[in-house]
C-alpha cells in the first residue's frame, strides 16, 4: 500500500538495467547519491506497465508502489488560477500586492523584456516551475525555461522565459494559466538549448527531430507527418492575440484533429493502467516509431494525474509532426533509455528550496528537480534524446 512520506526516484543514481529482464517485468532501482534524508528511503521498486501504442506514439507506464507526499506544493497552473501567483512583464511601475496583503514593486528593469518575466508567489505553498509550461498574456505568450521551485513568501522573482509567439508586441502585462506544455521538439530547446531562435524555429517547424529527414536534407521514406511544417507556420501567422501556440491544438487551423489523436490515447492508457492494484502511474516513457525519445516521471502519481493531461497533448503534437511509421519501440527500448547517464554534470540550488541537476551523455540529457523542503525529494525528473 502507498505510504506518505516515503520518497522516490533518485533517478540519478539509477544503476544501469539488465536487458535480460523480461518485458513488463518489476526492477528494483537502486537510489544512489549520499546518505539517507529523514523520510526517505535509497531504495525503491517500479517496473514499466505495458506500452499503450496509437498511430506512431507509444507511451510506456512508468508504475511504482512508492510515492512521495506531494500536497505541500502547488503547480503553476494552480497557482495562477486560484490568484496565489501572479507572473507580469519585467518593467514599468507595476504593483502587486503580497500574500499578507502590503504593496509589493515589482524592480524596475528599464522596460520590458522578452526572455525575462518577474513572478511573485504570495501563497502558502512552494510552486514547481516546468521547463515548456505555457503562460498566456502580456505582450506575449512565454514558455518557462528551466525547471525550479519558487517558495512561499519569496521577494518578487526574474524569471527567465522564451517566447512562443513571434511577431506580438502589445496590450496586457499580467498572465494567465494557459494549461498547456509545449511539444518536445520545442520543449527540448528551451530545457537543453537555451535559444530563442532555437525555441520559435522549433515551434515553426513542429519537430527538430533528425528521423523527419535523411542525409541532404531530403524527405524521408516513411509516410509524411499527419502535420507539416507549412500548416503549423501557417497556423501560427495566422493566431490571434495570446492564441499562437494554442493554435496548434485547433484542428480549424491545422487541418488535423488533434483532440481525437488525444481522446484515443486517454482512453487507451487508462484501460491498460485501471486495474492496478498496489501500484500507481508516476510517469511515463514515449516513443515515436521505433525511437524511445522522452520521459517524465514525478514523485507520486498525485503529481503525475496533476501534470499528464497537459502533458498527452504535447505528446501528441509531436508524433503528428513526425513521419507516421509503423515501426515501434519494445519495453526493452524503453527501459534502457531510462539508464542513468555518466556524462558531464551541471548543478544549480537555492538552499533549503530546491537542486536542479543536469547531465549530458553524447545525444542524451537528463534532468532532475530536487525539492529540499520539507522534505528532500525528487519531484521531477526528465529524460531527452536530443534532436538537434
Amino acid at each position: 500500500m502507498w505510504q506518505t512520506g516515503m520518497a522516490v526516484w533518485r533517478v540519478l543514481g539509477i544503476a544501469s538495467l539488465a536487458c535480460g529482464l523480461a518485458a513488463g517485468g518489476v526492477a528494483a532501482v537502486a537510489f544512489g547519491g549520499g546518505s539517507a534524508a529523514p523520510g526517505r528511503t535509497e531504495e525503491g521498486s517500479w517496473r514499466l506497465g505495458e506500452p499503450v501504442r496509437y498511430e506512431n506514439l507509444t507511451v510506456f507506464p512508468v508504475l511504482s508502489r512508492d510515492a512521495a507526499d506531494t500536497r505541500a506544493f502547488i503547480t503553476l497552473d494552480e497557482a495562477l488560477q486560484s490568484g496565489e501567483v501572479v507572473v507580469t512583464e519585467n518593467g514599468g511601475d507595476a504593483i502587486q500586492r503580497s500574500r499578507d496583503g502590503r504593496p509589493v514593486a515589482i524592480p524596475e528593469s528599464g522596460g520590458p523584456r522578452v526572455n525575462q518575466l518577474v513572478l511573485i508567489n504570495r501563497g502558502k505553498r512552494p510552486v514547481i516551475l516546468l521547463a515548456g509550461e505555457l503562460v498566456s498574456g502580456g505582450k506575449q505568450d512565454r514558455i518557462i525555461a528551466k525547471d525550479r521551485i519558487v517558495p512561499a513568501g519569496a521577494p518578487p522573482l526574474p524569471l527567465d522565459v522564451f517566447c512562443v509567439e513571434h511577431g506580438r508586441w502589445s496590450s496586457g502585462s499580467k498572465f494567465e494559466a494557459a494549461n498547456l506544455m509545449v511539444h518536445p521538439s520545442v520543449r527540448e530547446q528551451a530545457a537543453v538549448g537555451q535559444q530563442q531562435s532555437k525555441v520559435w524555429d522549433a515551434v515553426r517547424s513542429g519537430t527538430t527531430s533528425q528521423s523527419v529527414t535523411v542525409a541532404g536534407g531530403a524527405p524521408a521514406a516513411s509516410p509524411p507527418p499527419a502535420i507539416s511544417a507549412s500548416s503549423l507556420g501557417g497556423a501560427v501567422r495566422s493566431a490571434a492575440p495570446t492564441e499562437a501556440y494554442a493554435k496548434l491544438y485547433s484542428s480549424d487551423a491545422i487541418g488535423v484533429p488533434v483532440e481525437s489523436f488525444v481522446e484515443e490515447v486517454r482512453k487507451r492508457f487508462e484501460r491498460s493502467t485501471g486495474g492496478l492494484k498496489d501500484e500507481r502511474v508516476v510517469g511515463v516513457v514515449v516513443a515515436y516509431g521505433g525511437e524511445v525519445a522522452w520521459s517524465d516521471v514525478f514523485a507520486s502519481p498525485a503529481l503525475f494525474e496533476r501534470y499528464w493531461p497537459k502533458l498527452l497533448r504535447s505528446y501528441v503534437i509531436e508524433a503528428l509532426a513526425r513521419p507516421r511509421t509503423k515501426e515501434a519501440a519494445t519495453s526493452e527500448d524503453a527501459r534502457d533509455f531510462l539508464r542513468a547517464l555518466q556524462g558531464r554534470e551541471t548543478t544549480e540550488s537555492e538552499p533549503d528550496v530546491y537542486r536542479w541537476r543536469e547531465v549530458d551523455e553524447g545525444r542524451y540529457v537528463e534532468i532532475r528537480l530536487d525539492a529540499l523542503r520539507p522534505a528532500e525529494i525528487t519531484l521531477h525528473w526528465l529524460k531527452i534524446h536530443r534532436t538537434s
